[in-house]
Formats: structure tokens, C-alpha cells, sequence
């Protein structure tokens, strides 16, 4: 008993130096996509930080769409009308919200699913490994818990 106990005193710190290094490193990294409505892994994102501070995001991988395995973006408008799902940023503009080193806010996030885009938020969570993303046109939000990859 003695012996467990001194154990788990010694992996204490290095647990929680793993937890404070996953929520150190931000939102900036490899994110699975889970859809609101089905549950399902639909893709993976890879969060950036431009030099300016701002966040974007980018499809690197579909893992999951009714549109087969290259889906494409039929119903976006402008540059990105027919062009592959995968390598598409979808996700920019996100500024870092005034004292808070978990919040972004301000941007723009784009469902290629259905070609819109709304207003968007991100949240990390404590533990560095869940990312709640929202969406927002008006008062019609949609959100989506993302897990770190």
C-alpha cells in the first residue's frame, strides 16, 4: 500500500505536466471533427497560428461523408464552388479573446456540407484534448465538441 501510494505521488507531476503542456499548446494542432447530429468522426482539422495571432484551420484528412471519400464543395460560392473538400480551409480569422488564454473568437467557419458560414468560436477545454467549436448566423447556432488528435 505504502509502495502504491509513493508511486502515484511520483507520477503526480508528471501527469499534470502533461495535462498543463496539452492546454499550453492552445488550439493549434491535429483536431478530429465530430458531427452534431450523427456523432460520427467526419474529418480532421489542423488548427494553425499565422504570425498576426490568428487561427485558421484546414481539412487534412475525411474520414466519414455521404458524398463518398472525395467529397467536394458543390454548394460553396466563390473559390472554393467544386473544389475538394480535403485541403480546404474552413476555419479563419480567429483572434484570441482579451484575457483569456482558452477563447477565440471573431471568426469564420465554413460547412462544406452545406456551403455556408457562420460567425465562430472556440473554447478549450481544461484538460487540452476537447476543443468546442461553434458556428452562429443571427440568433441559429451550431456546436461541436472537437477531441484532439
Amino acid at each position: 500500500m505504502r509502495k502504491t501510494f509513493k508511486t502515484l505521488l511520483l507520477a503526480l507531476p508528471l501527469v499534470m505536466a502533461a495535462m498543463s503542456a496539452s492546454a499550453a499548446d492552445g488550439a493549434v494542432g491535429r483536431w478530429k471533427t465530430i458531427d452534431d447530429k450523427t456523432g460520427k468522426v467526419k474529418s480532421i482539422v489542423e488548427i494553425t497560428q499565422a504570425a498576426n495571432g490568428t487561427l485558421s484551420g484546414k481539412v487534412v484528412e475525411v474520414l466519414h461523408s455521404d458524398k463518398g471519400p472525395n467529397p467536394v464543395c458543390d454548394d460553396c460560392s466563390g473559390a472554393n464552388k467544386g473544389k475538394p473538400v480535403k485541403g480546404m480551409t474552413i476555419l479563419w480569422n480567429l483572434k484570441q479573446d482579451k484575457g483569456s488564454t482558452t477563447q477565440w473568437s471573431g471568426g469564420t467557419v465554413l460547412d462544406p456540407a452545406n456551403g455556408k458560414t457562420y460567425k465562430s468560436k472556440l473554447e478549450l477545454k481544461p484538460d487540452g484534448k476537447k476543443l468546442d467549436m461553434s458556428g452562429c448566423v443571427a440568433f441559429i447556432c451550431r456546436a461541436q465538441t472537437w477531441i484532439r488528435e
